[in-house]
């Protein structure tokens, strides 16, 4: 009887170990959140606007610029003479946020704005793509080009997943003490 229910115990704690846990990844502005407004050309300033929610109210905000030539990119006022260049900024009491970019003048191709919140790890993309110099010039579309990333995970509260956890130890406590109490009458 005790191989039986130590077996069934095993069992349960293996499978509590066993399972796999859900990737907790970064949370992501949805595209609708994200607005490009202003003309995309070379030397043009261009606002990135990530509205209310996007952020979590007065965290700080890492702007980062990558592109081809983004040498003379300014982001706001701060101007960098290299091919990836950041910038903070705090958030609003909403989690809105927002930064001007300025391309460089022999800007060409596609410049990533990617905002990262530093104590939510929330990721905000806008892509700006500059027109050939033989076509007309971008504008911006109101939205981030691209799609987003698929929600993935799972959102239950943290309370109720430990509260689980311990239902389930404690259900295995009273089976080894019922296991226990079962074999003294026995022998007794």
């Amino acid at each position: 009887m005790f191989k039986k229910s130590f077996a069934a115990i095993a069992l349960a704690v293996l499978a509590v170990f066993a399972v796999p846990a859900a990737a907790n990844a970064a949370g992501y502005v949805p595209d609708g959140n994200i607005v490009v407004s202003g003309t995309i050309a070379p030397g043009s300033p261009v606002t990135v606007s990530f509205t209310p929610g996007s952020f979590t109210p007065g965290e700080t905000v890492s702007f980062t610029l990558t592109g081809e030539n983004a040498t003379g990119a300014t982001l706001a006022t701060f101007k960098s003479v290299v091919n990836s260049q950041s910038l903070t900024k705090t958030a609003a009491g909403s989690g809105a946020v927002a930064v001007a970019v300025t391309l460089p003048t022999n800007a060409s191709g596609s410049y990533t704005t990617t905002a990262t919140g530093l104590t939510s790890g929330t990721v905000g993309t806008a892509s700006l793509t500059v027109a050939a110099a033989d076509s007309a010039a971008g504008t911006g579309s109101g939205t981030s080009t691209g799609g987003g990333l698929a929600s993935t995970g799972y959102n239950a509260p943290m309370l109720a997943i430990w509260g689980a956890a311990g239902a389930l130890l404690l259900g295995v406590a009273l089976v080894v003490v019922l296991g226990i109490v079962r074999r003294q009458r026995a022998t007794a």
